[in-house]
C-alpha cells in the first residue's frame, strides 16, 4: 500500500474512533437528566469535546466531516427531526466559530477560551432556529440564561480536551 493510502487510512480510522466517541456520548448525556431547572434544555455539551479535539489534531475538512457524521449519527440513533435542527444549527454555528476563535493562536486564547466561546455559539444557534420555528425573535430573551450556562459548559469541556 502506498504511503498516502495508509496515511488517508490512518485518518478515516481517526475520523470514525472519534465519531464513535462522540456519538457514545452524545447518547449517554441524553440520558442523564439536568439538575438546572431554570435553564430547560440545558446540557453540559460534552459530546462537543471530540469537536474540539478534531479542530486541534485534524484538518479543518476532516474535522467539518466529523462533527457533521456525529451529528447525523446522533440524531439517526437517539434523536429527532427537531433535535436534528437544534443541534445541527447550534453545532455548526459553534465549530465555525471556534475556527475562527483558534486562528487567534495560542497565545492570545486558550483550548477553554475557544470551548466557551463554543458553548455560547452553539445556544446563539440552537435559539436561531427556535426564532424561526416560533416566528419570534423574543425567544433570543432566554439567551442571558443559555449564554451563562454554556461559558461553564464550554469551559468545563475546555478543561477536559486540555
Amino acid at each position: 500500500m502506498s504511503t498516502y493510502k495508509a496515511d488517508r487510512t490512518r485518518q478515516y480510522i481517526y475520523i470514525a474512533l472519534l465519531c464513535a466517541q462522540g456519538v457514545i456520548i452524545g447518547l449517554l448525556e441524553r440520558m442523564i437528566p439536568f439538575p438546572f431547572a431554570f435553564a430547560p434544555g440545558a446540557k453540559l455539551g460534552l459530546a462537543n469535546l471530540i469537536t474540539i479535539i478534531s479542530l486541534f489534531t485534524m484538518s479543518i475538512p476532516d474535522s467539518f466531516i466529523l462533527m457533521c457524521l456525529r451529528l447525523l449519527l446522533t440524531t439517526l440513533l437517539g434523536g429527532t427531526l427537531s433535535t436534528f435542527l437544534y443541534s445541527g444549527a447550534g453545532a455548526v454555528l459553534s465549530w465555525f466559530g471556534m475556527l475562527l476563535i483558534k486562528q487567534l493562536g495560542e497565545k492570545r486564547v486558550s483550548m477553554i477560551g475557544i470551548s466557551a466561546a463554543g458553548g455560547i455559539l452553539h445556544n446563539v444557534g440552537q435559539l436561531l432556529v427556535a426564532s424561526l420555528i416560533a416566528q419570534s425573535w423574543t425567544v433570543m430573551l432566554y439567551l442571558p440564561v443559555l449564554a451563562f450556562m454554556g461559558i461553564l459548559a464550554g469551559i468545563a469541556v475546555g478543561i477536559a480536551a486540555n
